[in-house]
């Protein structure tokens, strides 16, 4: 079994630089780095986590604590976040808050507990999660997809108020002028920044936003149905919604096949979060598309940095997303 002198022979440089390395230590020159990178890769190294646990007195476990494990956008987020985490000798223990911000506390209270290495968190409330004791005991935790009030800690985040903005001014070009939202919980920042996203795209393209227009879900498919059946209801219909996730999307389109609808004659359709199912629905759905193994990727790098020692100010990162654009918001003949 190669050892981490091993790496250090192959790669042309000090065991203290390899353990920086392997410690997401990012002040190591990146040459150096990416020979280290791949004496590993062709050693076929494993740090040793007893070595490591002994030297930090933590264990090699990362907290990721998502906010509902139902809702396959966290499926990519959470292989990127492992994959680093399997590849710097961490393990994972994935735990689902429901969007509770008890329950999360209990599973911050047993990171603190089993004192592990780091928490990677998706914030069930943006101003009422607290991890204070971790920080207080010297457990780094990084937010992903989601703010919190302040900036205390690292996050990576995807540009919500971007993607919601982009879909609103995708539709107006297309043709539509009454566009619907429904909108996820303003009280976590994904829905809130969504929900401003698709305001200012109605401005900026010169229509006023209207809070008939709009109607609330907790980003799970029931509440889009429910959301979605109250635009329908509308005396002066719309003709076009933007739905802010991917769940709330499905019971929107529920909705529209149940009013007899058509897509994108009678009603058109563009959904945040691009699933696998997106491009097989018929017709096939326009969607707001998430970098999501790049966010967990991410996320998991910066967390490694903060474990390897970095201790400068709350870093954010913003990643962008991509709109695809399918046949459910094409008006006939464009």
């Amino acid at each position: 079994m190669p050892t981490i002198a091993d790496v250090a022979r192959a790669a042309g440089v000090s065991t203290a630089t390899v353990s920086r390395v392997l410690n997401g230590n990012n002040e190591v020159d990146p040459l150096l780095a990416a020979r280290v990178r791949i004496a590993v890769k062709d050693l076929a190294y494993r740090p040793s986590r007893i070595a490591r646990s002994l030297r930090t007195r933590r264990t090699m476990v990362w907290a990721l604590i998502i906010s509902d494990i139902r809702n396959p956008f966290f499926t990519d987020m959470v292989r990127g976040v492992e994959d680093v985490a399997y590849a710097n000798g961490y393990s994972l223990v994935l735990c689902n808050s429901e969007e509770n911000v008890a329950k999360e506390l209990d599973y911050l209270q047993l990171a603190l507990a089993e004192n592990m290495a780091g928490v990677i968190l998706a914030p069930a409330s943006l101003t009422q999660t607290n991890f204070d004791q971790l920080l207080e005991q010297g457990i780094p935790v990084v937010t992903v997809d989601r703010k919190l009030s302040g900036d205390r800690v690292d996050r990576v985040l995807i540009d919500n108020s971007g993607g919601a903005e982009m879909a609103v001014s995708h539709l107006v070009a297309a043709g539509y002028r009454r566009i619907g939202c429904v909108s996820g919980p303003i009280t976590v920042s994904t829905g809130a920044d969504r929900l401003g996203g698709y305001r200012n795209g109605l401005i900026r393209n010169g229509l006023k936003p209207s809070a008939e227009l709009i109607r609330f879900g907790d980003f799970h498919e029931e509440s889009g149905l429910a959301a979605m059946k109250q635009l329908l209801g509308l005396r002066r219909p719309i003709d076009a919604v933007f739905v802010a996730n991917n769940l709330m999307t499905l019971g929107a389109l529920e909705a529209i096949a149940e009013a007899g609808l058509t897509i994108p004659d009678e009603m058109a359709v563009v959904g945040f979060d691009d699933m696998s199912w997106s491009r097989l629905l018929r017709p096939p759905l326009t969607t707001v598309a998430q970098p999501t193994y790049d966010l967990g990727a991410e996320t998991a790098r910066m967390l490694l940095s903060r474990i390897g020692g970095y201790d400068g100010a709350p870093r954010e990162l913003i990643l962008s997303p991509t709109l695809r654009a399918r046949a459910s918001s094409a008006r006939a003949g464009n």
